[in-house]
C-alpha cells in the first residue's frame, strides 16, 4: 500500500463540511469573505441569467452519505468518468451524460490521500497523491483495485498543505507532477516547488523549480507543458506558466534542492523584490514569464485544473481552447495561447459563474460536455455546497462572444463568435484597451500597477463580420491588455455575452 496512508492525515469534518484546519488556512491566504467575492465577481460578470441561455448547468447527483470532494477527473474511453477525490477514493461514474443524470458511483479504490491527479495506460491507473505517484489496478477482475504499486515517490511529504498535481500521459509517455510548498510558503521537504517528470521507463527527473501552490498541469491547445500558479508570494496574481526543461517559475524559496538535481545545474541568480518581471527575467536567464495572467477577482482568485475543448463542435465555438475551473469564485474560465519570438503567451476570458462549490478539476466527458468538481474543504467559496459534480452543456444557441484574440506587429487581431456589425465594429472607439503589469516580489499578491491607455489608431473588420483587427499606438510588453467591448453589437443587435477579456504582452512580433 502507498506510504503516506495515514489516518492523522484525515481531520475531522465540521458541521460545515470543513477541515478543522481551514482557520489557518483562512489566515493564510488573506482571503477575503465569500460574500464579498460574489458581489465584486457580479459587478464585473453579472452574466450568469444570460449565459444559462446557451450554457446550462446541470447537477450530476451524488448519493445521500457519500462524500465526493472531486479533486481529479479522467473520461475513460468506454465513457465512465473516473474521479479521484481528497478523502482518498476512486469512483468511476456512470452514465454520465444522460439529460438528467443518475450514476451510480462504484467505489474502485480507497486509502490513498489527497488526489490530485489520474492518468491511465494499459488498464492501471495511474494517481498522483501528495506522497507518491501509485500505479492502481483490479488484478483480479472484480471491479475493486487490488493492486498499489509505487511508480514515483521521489519527493519529500511530511505536512498536509504539501500536495502535489499530476499530469496524463504526454506523447512521448512521460507524467509530469508540480509539488506545492510546505505550508505554502517554504520548502521544507525533498523537491517542494519543483515539476518532477516520471518517465515511461520509471525514472523520476527534477526539470524546473519555483513554483508556489500549482493548481493543476497539464498540455495546452499546442501539447506544450503548462502549470497554474496561484496568487501569494512572487505571484501578484494567478497564472498560465508554461513549463521547459530547466526553466524557473518565480519562487526562489525551492533554490535549496538544486544539488539534488544534478541535471539542473546551478542555482538561478536569486531574483531582487520589487521590480518588474519583464526586466527581471533579463537579469534572471531561467525565469519564465507569465504565458497568461488571470486579473484578481475580475477573473478568478484560485485558479484549478484545466482541460482542452476536443469535442469537435458539441461543446461550441471553443474548439482547441482551455477551459480552467476557480475554486474560490466558483466559476469556470477560457483561455488560449500562442508562441511569439519562442515565448508563451495569450489571453483569458470569462466563461460561466454559478457552480456549487469550489471547482478543483473539470474534464470533457465522452458526450461532449464539461464535467466539473470540488469541495469547499479549507478556504470560502463562492459556491454553497460542501462538495458537488457538475456538467455545463452547450443548449446548441451560439452566444456572440470573443472567441479569440492574437497578437500582430500594431496591435491585436480579435475573432468574434457572430457577425459584428459594421457601425460599431469598424469604429476604433469601440475598443476600449487599457494595460497594467504587477509588482514582481516576495510579498503576498500585489496591486495592479504601471497603468496605460494606450490609443486605438485604426480597425479593419473583415467581410464577414467575424473578425477584427485593430492597430495601437503602443504595445506594451510585461502588460496585461485589458479589453472592453461593451460599445460592440452583433449584426443581429445582441450584446457580447462577456465584454471583458485580458492579453498577457510577453513579445510582441516583427512580422
Amino acid at each position: 500500500m502507498p506510504r503516506c496512508l495515514d489516518p492523522r492525515r484525515y481531520p475531522p469534518a465540521t458541521p460545515h463540511g470543513r477541515s478543522c484546519f481551514a482557520g489557518f488556512l483562512i489566515s493564510a491566504c488573506t482571503l477575503l469573505p465569500s460574500a464579498a467575492a460574489g458581489e465584486d465577481l457580479g459587478a464585473m460578470w453579472g452574466t450568469a441569467k444570460r449565459e444559462r441561455q446557451f450554457y446550462r448547468i446541470v447537477d450530476v447527483p451524488i448519493p445521500e452519505g457519500l462524500a465526493v470532494e472531486a479533486g481529479a477527473i479522467l473520461t475513460l474511453p468506454d465513457g465512465r468518468v473516473a474521479v479521484g477525490t481528497r478523502r482518498g477514493d476512486v469512483y468511476l461514474v456512470d452514465p454520465i451524460d444522460a439529460e438528467k443524470p443518475e450514476p451510480s458511483y462504484h467505489l474502485f479504490a480507497t486509502g490513498l490521500d489527497e488526489i490530485f491527479g489520474l492518468a491511465l495506460r494499459d488498464g492501471a491507473l495511474y494517481v498522483t497523491q501528495s506522497c507518491e505517484l501509485t500505479r492502481v489496478t483490479d488484478t483480479d477482475g472484480n471491479g475493486r483495485a487490488d493492486r498499489f504499486e509505487t511508480v514515483s515517490d521521489a519527493w519529500g511529504y511530511g505536512n498536509y498543505h504539501e500536495y502535489a498535481f499530476g499530469s496524463e500521459f504526454d506523447s512521448d509517455g512521460n507524467l509530469h507532477v508540480a509539488l506545492g510548498l510546505s505550508n505554502s510558503y517554504h520548502s521544507r521537504a525533498l523537491f517542494r516547488g519543483w515539476t518532477m517528470r516520471v518517465t515511461p521507463a520509471g525514472e523520476t527527473i527534477p526539470i524546473a523549480s519555483g513554483l508556489r501552490s500549482p493548481g493543476g498541469i497539464g498540455p495546452n491547445e499546442s501539447g506544450a507543458l503548462f502549470y497554474i500558479e496561484s496568487q501569494g508570494p512572487w505571484n501578484s496574481s494567478c497564472s498560465l506558466k508554461a513549463i521547459t526543461p530547466g526553466s524557473f517559475h518565480g519562487h526562489p524559496i525551492s533554490f535549496n534542492w538544486y544539488d539534488y538535481a544534478p541535471n539542473m545545474g546551478a542555482a538561478p541568480e536569486q531574483p531582487e523584490s520589487g521590480g518588474r518581471i519583464v526586466t527581471e527575467k533579463e537579469r534572471v536567464k531561467e525565469l519564465v514569464p507569465y504565458a497568461v495572467i488571470f486579473p484578481y477577482i475580475r477573473m478568478g482568485r484560485s485558479i484549478s485544473g484545466f482541460t482542452i475543448d476536443r469535442t469537435q463542435g458539441k461543446f461550441g465555438p471553443f474548439e482547441d481552447q482551455m477551459f480552467l475551473g476557480d475554486f474560490s469564485l466558483s466559476v469556470v474560465l477560457r483561455a488560449t495561447t500562442e508562441q511569439v519570438n519562442g515565448v508563451w503567451q495569450g489571453a483569458c476570458y470569462p466563461f460561466r459563474e454559478g457552480l456549487s462549490t469550489g471547482l478543483l478539476d473539470v474534464e470533457f466527458t465522452a458526450g461532449g460536455s464539461l464535467l466539473c468538481g470540488g469541495t469547499n474543504r479549507g478556504w470560502p467559496v463562492r459556491g454553497i455546497k460542501p462538495f458537488a459534480l457538475e456538467r455545463i452543456d452547450w443548449t446548441g444557441v451560439m452566444p456572440f462572444e470573443i472567441e479569440r484574440i492574437t497578437i500582430h506587429p500594431g496591435g491585436f487581431d480579435l475573432a468574434f463568435t457572430k457577425p459584428v456589425d459594421a457601425a460599431t465594429g469598424a469604429d476604433p472607439a469601440t475598443y476600449a484597451v487599457t494595460t497594467f503589469t504587477h509588482i514582481y516580489h516576495g510579498a503576498y499578491g500585489g496591486p495592479e500597477v504601471d497603468r496605460t491607455v494606450p490609443a486605438v489608431e485604426g480597425v479593419t473588420l473583415s467581410e464577414d463580420g467575424l473578425r477584427a483587427s485593430i492597430a495601437l499606438d503602443t504595445l506594451t510588453p510585461g502588460h496585461v491588455h485589458e479589453f472592453d467591448l461593451g460599445a460592440l453589437r452583433a449584426r443581429d443587435g445582441g450584446e457580447l455575452l462577456h465584454r471583458h477579456a485580458y492579453y498577457t504582452v510577453n513579445e510582441v512580433p516583427s512580422e
